[in-house]
């Protein structure tokens, strides 16, 4: 019975190991790509600082960054990278089905946002976007946790996120 519970935890251990890795990890180290990665421990961090409590978007900044979980930006004009970041983001759109919430296509740029939603309809888990910069910088942004979508114009202001006039735009939609 030993031997079978032991047998079992090195068949389970793994894929619970590999579920908790992003797909976009493989972004991180890369010369050539500038990455921005922020975990859930600085978003409490960043909610428990002591700032003006009269300032109202002061407050719902730090409400919505107790919300998030993960942050990963990551931005390159390589060609390479650029359709390394496209192949990975289709990729991983074929196994985590998100809802396109819009489509822009501005000098150049295609700017695409795709989001899971929650318990209602402005209740996002999970924010994707990707910009291909076939005239610019290449953007993959992937954002989670459980937030409203009207607090990310919040979120861009205060973080100067790349794309973040893409998610004003989405944010009033």
């Amino acid at each position: 019975m030993k031997k079978m519970f032991v047998a079992l935890l090195f068949i389970i251990l793994p894929s619970v190991m590999f579920a908790q890795v992003s797909p976009f990890a493989k972004f991180e180290d890369r010369t050539g790509i500038t990455s921005v990665i922020v975990n859930k421990k600085m978003f409490e961090l960043i909610g428990e600082m002591k700032m003006d409590p009269k300032d109202k978007d002061v407050q719902q900044y730090q409400n919505l960054v107790r919300k998030l979980e993960n942050l990963r930006v990551f931005t390159t004009s390589n060609a390479k990278y650029t359709g390394e970041m496209k192949a990975t983001v289709d990729s991983y759109l074929k196994s985590n089905p998100l809802d396109e919430l819009m489509r822009v296509n501005s000098d150049g740029n295609n700017i695409k946002i795709y989001v899971k939603q929650g318990a209602t309809s402005t209740q996002l888990k999970e924010l994707l976007m990707f910009i291909d910069g076939s005239k610019g910088d290449t953007v993959l942004m992937s954002l989670t946790g459980t937030f409203d979508l009207n607090d990310i114009s919040i979120l861009t202001d205060k973080m100067n996120l790349p794309g973040g006039p893409a998610l004003k735009k989405a944010s009033k939609k």
